[in-house]
């Protein structure tokens, strides 16, 4: 599967990324259910305040993370983040 990169360039998906059905959540508890640490783009990095250890092990998927973004409160790149 192809994918468009930032330059215009193509480049190719992962065969995970590619396989995923891409689902609109209708909450965080909802998409937890199936994504227990949440949903991030490629190259997100979560936002964290005081002495909050960031979560890292959050499921990375673009396409999926864009379909759920309205649950991304903080605009970090992963929606639905837990620890």
């Amino acid at each position: 599967m192809l994918a468009l990169a930032a330059g215009g360039g193509a480049v190719l998906a992962s065969p995970a990324e590619a396989a995923v059905t891409i689902k609109t959540f209708k909450n965080c508890t909802e998409l937890n259910k199936k994504y227990k640490h949440g949903v991030g783009k490629k190259g997100a990095k979560d936002k964290v305040r005081g002495k909050t250890k960031a979560v890292t092990t959050f499921y990375v998927n673009t396409k999926l993370y864009n379909a759920n973004k309205k649950s991304d409160r903080d605009k970090d790149g992963v929606a639905c983040e837990k620890r």
